[in-house]
């Protein structure tokens, strides 16, 4: 079977691009992030070890798309050398990806959160998310990164000054949302927060990082998808890409 029919028959789909979930037309930087996101919902310490084989194939559909000649070889003819170094060379995969990209720390969240807020960047994050959701605020906060119901006002008066000034389309969703529906939403953001502080109590943490990092961890465990997709983004945004140099070549077989 040849690399392109495994891509199809493990991860649906025999198109690089769409394995990476970015346009033909992407960015160097947006192959990266699309990759990024991907590679984080395959990585078998997350989805487990049946996964492991996913994570090799977006590994190898990246480094393709990575370099210039092949990637140019294959928007033409829409094919791949399966006699190339990137296929047949047995490469430790994970070794790789945390090569390009560090691990976040409670740290990095805290600085990223500092300079996102009330940035260009959050803004137009902010309206895209008003147009997928189509104006449903739970969606917007739950799609804004480190949107909390505290931002729920400041987003309000923001996305309202963009449809009074027709940047933006007036949806019902959002215009005509209930009173009821506000306060269903902000007792369950109380109820969410009140778990996670009773949950740092048991772990006897004392509201230092590692009472975010349980927060996070609680997170997880209440909302897996959800959260995995947050630190996704989150990451994605944040890390900066390492040394440039392809995948370490094993001299022996791996597991992943």
């Amino acid at each position: 079977m040849g690399f392109l029919e495994e891509c199809e028959a493990v991860l649906g789909s025999r198109d690089l691009y769409a394995l990476l979930g970015v346009p033909r037309g992407a960015s160097e930087g947006d192959v990266r992030r699309g990759y990024r996101r991907k590679a984080l919902d395959t990585h078998p310490d997350r989805a487990g070890p049946g996964a492991t084989r996913a994570f090799q194939l977006l590994g190898k559909a990246y480094t393709l798309l990575k370099d210039k000649d092949t990637r140019a070889a294959y928007d033409e003819h829409g094919t791949v050398d399966e006699e190339s170094d990137v296929l047949s060379q047995d490469c430790d995969w994970e070794q790789y990806f945390r090569m390009l990209f560090k691990k976040i720390t409670v740290e990095d969240v805290r600085k990223f959160e500092k300079t996102y807020k009330e940035s260009e960047e959050e803004l137009a994050d902010l309206k895209q998310a008003y147009v997928s959701c189509e104006g449903d605020m739970d969606g917007i906060l739950e799609t804004v990164l480190c949107a909390a119901i505290e931002d729920e006002p400041r987003f309000r008066a923001t996305l309202q000054a963009a449809v009074d000034a027709q940047e933006l389309p007036d949806f019902p969703a959002f215009s005509q949302e209930s009173k009821q529906k506000r306060q269903k939403r902000r007792r369950k953001y109380t109820a969410e927060a009140k778990e996670a502080e009773a949950h740092a109590k048991e772990l006897g943490l004392d509201g230092s990082d590692d009472t975010l990092q349980a927060l996070i961890l609680k997170r997880q465990e209440n909302n897996k998808n959800k959260m995995d997709s947050f630190l996704a983004d989150l990451e994605s945004k944040y890390c900066k890409k390492g040394k440039n140099a392809g995948p370490a070549t094993k001299k022996g077989k791996g597991k992943k």
